[in-house]
């Protein structure tokens, strides 16, 4: 069991992480224990090494974004869930880009596949209740929508942002048409 300084430690790392490497993917491991506040034995226990500690970010914001669905379902209709979940996830891949720096070619394809499970599992959940209510086509495959939304965080870096709109023309595709 692990305690809850522990823990609290280790949330409070992967925080002052993710925001240090968003801003700047070559912040080194000293500066963000400085910045969380802990000494470097508690973030080398915790992250032995830069890329354990960059994995781990990742992995929670997968987590984070992942979490979102049941209650976004509770919320709403599926197709708007599904909107507002891909917005979440576009911002996640925009941060996961801006993270890359900080990561060798093994680490990113570590990071693919690690993610990959969690996230076509949320969006076939978000698929699913859209089928189930018939607003959401039957042959609407998970892994089609995610290679769509590849494209979504390159559209939201440019000076005009085009994603909302490229989001709205892959959701009409999936929608059911009576």
């Amino acid at each position: 069991m692990v305690r809850s300084d522990a823990r609290e430690n280790r949330a409070r790392i992967l925080a002052v992480a993710r925001e240090a490497l968003a801003e700047d993917g070559s912040t080194s491991m000293n500066q963000i224990s400085q910045r969380a506040g802990v000494g470097a034995g508690t973030l080398y226990r915790n992250f032995p090494t830069r890329e354990s500690l960059v994995l781990a970010v990742y992995q929670d914001e997968v987590a984070r974004i992942v979490d979102t669905v049941p209650d976004l379902l509770a919320r709403m209709p599926p197709l708007e869930a599904l909107r507002h979940w891909t917005i979440g996830l576009v911002e996640g891949m925009r941060r996961k880009h801006g993270l890359g720096d900080a990561l060798g070619p093994g680490a990113h394809q570590a990071i693919s596949e690690q993610s990959y499970g969690p996230v076509i599992a949320a969006i076939t959940q978000l698929l699913d209740a859209g089928k189930k209510d018939g607003t959401i086509r039957p042959d609407a495959d998970p892994g089609d929508f995610l290679q769509l939304t590849g494209a979504l965080w390159r559209a939201a870096s440019t000076p005009e942002d085009r994603a909302p709109h490229m989001l709205a023309l892959i959701l009409d595709g999936l929608r059911t048409h009576r």
